[in-house]
């Protein structure tokens, strides 16, 4: 493997880790298509839908511990959202991973797609006065929270993310979880969907495994960075860049699919 290939791999994994610490998610809706396109645009190498769902369910994994540590020790981390929405997710992400394996790559590329586009319409609804209740007061609907996260999970697993691009969103608009809270707790919730992504990749054979300790390293380094930066930014400038990010990513995964 070329140095200028391991490169590049470690600096997507820099900055998609970096991103996913600051805005709580794990990353995959950066990593995925970088790893997709920027290699070959770059002439350094080439991967597949595949190998990239697989690669990116491992970098996500690690992403989200390095964002939760940096998390741990705020009033940030809901644990019943956690359990809930947990639990709900990683029975869709093994579901999503294991079966993913069946899919060609255009159906896995259109999944990822369709995800974004939900997001993206998400990411930009209103949420007015959600980051002024106290963060002792929060209260949500438990079921609907461990459906959603269900659903989420299988289109997750899928493609090899964490779905925190999607839990976000729902968080904040359907839930009404405040900002800061919605980030720490998506990563701790990223986290356990990544296990049902990860067995559900390694289980079928669809993880490039040099290219995976790369992108290990890279997220272990630049996630609790990305982290601590998020606990100081203002949480509107937090989502406009969370929307901004995904609606680029959607723009660009659906040029490619038409």
């Amino acid at each position: 493997m070329a140095i200028s290939f391991i490169v590049t791999i470690f600096l997507i994994g820099l900055l998609g880790s970096f991103i996913s610490g600051m805005l709580g998610i794990g990353g995959a809706i950066i990593n995925f298509p970088m790893l997709l396109y920027f290699p070959v645009m770059l002439g350094v190498g080439h991967f597949t839908a595949h190998e990239v769902s697989g690669i990116t369910a491992i970098q996500v994994f690690f992403a989200t511990i390095g964002g939760v540590l940096a998390y741990r020790k705020g009033r940030f981390l809901n644990k019943t959202l956690i359990a809930y929405m947990g639990i709900g997710i990683l029975i869709g992400s093994f579901i999503g991973g294991f079966s993913s394996t069946h899919m060609p790559e255009s159906g896995i590329n259109i999944v990822y797609g369709i995800l974004a586009l939900i997001a993206v319409i998400m990411m930009f609804v209103p949420k007015k006065g959600i980051d002024d209740l106290p963060l002792e007061e929060v209260k949500f609907n438990k079921w609907l929270a461990a459906l959603f996260a269900f659903i989420v999970g299988i289109g997750a697993g899928i493609v090899g993310a964490g779905g925190a691009f999607l839990l976000v969103p729902i968080m904040l608009v359907v839930l009404k979880i405040p900002t800061r809270m919605t980030i720490a707790s998506s990563l701790a919730i990223t986290l356990i969907s990544s296990i049902g992504a990860v067995s559900g990749k390694i289980s079928t054979g669809q993880v490039e495994i040099l290219p995976s300790v790369i992108m290990v390293v890279a997220s272990l380094i630049a996630s609790p960075i990305g982290a601590n930066v998020g606990k100081k930014v203002n949480t509107k400038v937090l989502q406009i860049i969370m929307g901004i990010l995904i609606l680029a990513t959607a723009v660009k995964t659906w040029i490619t699919i038409l």
